[in-house]
């Protein structure tokens, strides 16, 4: 077979369906905007300092062991995994909770907030694992073609858990508030509000406290440098600085792009860039979904980013924190109900040189803060300064540590970047809400309806947002590709 197959990206969706693709026989050819490979998981470098600029968390670790294992290979083949311990902390205004690396030590910290938590606990956290049995094994491998794809005997007794919320689960057997945010928390990876995501997504929840939190040594970008070199491998072609500004059909057909003046042809064209912003490198008329469509669409949020560079090192916090100190209810209304800059927003604190020495100088800590914000907000130099300043004073505060006047150097991204670097629609970070309007088959299709022979893959298509998920989309849009082309 001597498929041509064209991938616009090389984010974790777009390599994973890469490998996919070469390993059944296609000849794939990569073409990436920017300067080198991995989207919106790209690496900062600076003074000796290691920055992950997008994602942080590894969550899921039997996602990506699956991934490896589809090739003959291991996690272990490529980078160094670490089990965090404590996964990560939550500072409140009063208090902080430690989630430790097992349900023992979470029992434990439940119950020293409120009596009898544990026992409520441990019950919901084992229907979060029956669901992420159900979600991983039945559900997410299906191309969201149709809504048949949701009807399993699995899913079928839990038809309800579809039209209840997160929210109404949680606050159901647990009172205390801290305990409640501490639960919802892990529904921000799929980008809604907990009352608007349904109860079946508890399986995050599992992800969570069942499965840990893990760190690759020397950065989530490790995966990305892996995933690369098996492409590589399998003969995957890489071309960087090459922005794609036209995808060109011939009757109704993809059979190549427009790059840096120059035309590739290819059989089939996958394009794992932003959702929309692919759609209008087509003709008009080509394109399935209405400015009006995406302009409906619940988005999940933006960031405001700043990574820093701090000549001491820090006692008091972890290698992830969580500022819940102001109120979640009113942040989350300002990204999604009535989207403006919050007020007091909530905050993440990311301290990766805590546990891994090569991400630091000797004797430095590397810092990432980041705030969730609504997409599409007008931001400028002195409101990120406001929000900095802001957060360096809670963060100074709770952690009883100083660090305005250790701060070597400090970079920032905000929506202006994700727009320009990512042609990212609205600026969002994470792709579409997963809310129950937006889940499955209700998701913008991997294939094309309109273009035969183009595909996409990504976090605005399905599974959905977060790394694991891109994983999974780039394998489900390869075996769509692989099926489309023997018929």
């Amino acid at each position: 077979m001597n498929t041509k197959v064209i991938v616009i990206g090389s984010g974790f969706s777009s390599l994973s369906a890469s490998c996919y693709l070469a390993k059944e026989g296609f000849d794939v050819t990569i073409f990436e905007k920017n300067d080198t490979v991995g989207g919106r998981a790209r690496q900062l470098k600076r003074d000796g300092f290691t920055f992950d600029m997008g994602p942080s968390w590894y969550w899921m670790p039997d996602i990506f062991d699956r991934f490896f294992a589809d090739f003959g290979k291991q996690t272990s083949d490529y980078y160094q995994l670490d089990k965090l311990d404590p996964a990560y902390k939550i500072f409140f205004e009063d208090d902080t909770i430690t989630i430790g690396d097992c349900m023992d030590k979470i029992c434990e910290e439940f119950e020293r907030i409120e009596d009898g938590s544990s026992k409520h606990l441990r019950k919901f956290i084992n229907t979060a694992q029956e669901n992420y049995n159900i979600a991983i094994n039945k559900i997410v491998l299906r191309p969201g073609l149709s809504p048949i794809e949701l009807i399993t005997p699995e899913t079928i007794t839990r038809v309800d858990q579809f039209f209840k919320t997160i929210s109404s689960q949680v606050r159901k057997k647990f009172k205390n508030p801290k305990l409640i945010s501490t639960l919802e928390f892990p529904v921000l990876f799929l980008g809604a509000k907990p009352n608007k995501t349904p109860s079946f997504y508890n399986f995050m929840n599992f992800a969570d406290f069942g499965l840990g939190t893990w760190h690759p040594k020397g950065g989530m970008y490790e995966i990305i440098k892996a995933m690369k070199h098996l492409a590589e491998e399998l003969g995957v072609k890489i071309k960087t600085n090459s922005p794609v500004d036209k995808i060109i059909t011939k009757n109704g057909i993809a059979n190549g792009v427009s790059c840096n003046g120059e035309i590739y042809q290819a059989n089939v064209v996958l394009s794992g860039a932003d959702y929309h912003h692919s759609e209008t490198l087509l003709n008009k008329e080509e394109r399935q979904y209405s400015e009006n469509y995406w302009d409906k669409k619940t988005f999940a949020p933006s960031s405001l980013l700043f990574y820093i560079g701090l000549n001491k090192k820090l006692k008091n916090i972890e290698h992830h924190n969580l500022f819940f100190d102001t109120d979640f209810e009113l942040h989350a209304k300002e990204i999604y109900d009535n989207p403006k800059w919050p007020k007091d927003p909530l905050f993440y604190a990311n301290f990766p040189s805590i546990t891994d020495k090569s991400m630091a100088p000797e004797n430095c800590e590397t810092a990432f803060f980041l705030i969730p914000i609504a997409p599409d907000l007008v931001d400028s130099k002195e409101i990120r300064e406001h929000y900095f300043n802001l957060i360096m004073h809670r963060f100074q505060k709770q952690t009883k540590e100083n660090i305005t006047d250790s701060i070597i150097f400090k970079e920032t991204f905000c929506v202006k970047e994700f727009k320009e670097e990512y042609n990212s629609y609205k600026g969002n970070a994470y792709g579409l809400a997963n809310t129950l309007t937006q889940t499955a088959f209700l998701r913008p299709s991997l294939k094309s309806k309109k273009v035969e022979n183009l595909f996409f893959t990504g976090q605005l298509t399905v599974p959905g947002p977060g790394v694991p998920p891109a994983l999974i989309s780039g394998k489900i849009v390869s075996q769509l590709i692989a099926k489309n082309a023997k018929q």
